[in-house]
């Protein structure tokens, strides 16, 4: 696996914001600004899925979007607590 470097920049309470995180997870700041880079392009995957499923069967349901919103707050609270 090939290493791109890059140079950002960030406005300093974000900069500081994401030293202070990748610290607390013994990450350097690149891989966590990897990780979260990753993150958000599995996120906008997920929504392009999302607005394709949606133009075949139609808009989710009330009922659907309680259930995602469940299921992404037990996902993220498995992730906060270490489960995952």
């Amino acid at each position: 696996m090939g290493v791109e470097k890059m140079s950002v920049s960030f406005d300093l309470e974000l900069g500081r914001a994401i030293r202070l995180s990748a610290e607390q997870r013994s990450q350097s700041v690149s891989s966590w600004l990897a990780e979260a880079a990753a993150d958000r392009l599995r996120s906008e995957a997920l929504g392009e899925a999302v607005r394709d499923w949606e133009k075949t069967y139609g808009p989710l349901t009330d009922s659907e979007l309680a259930d995602a919103e469940r299921t992404l707050e037990r996902a993220a609270k498995r992730r906060r607590s270490g489960a995952v």
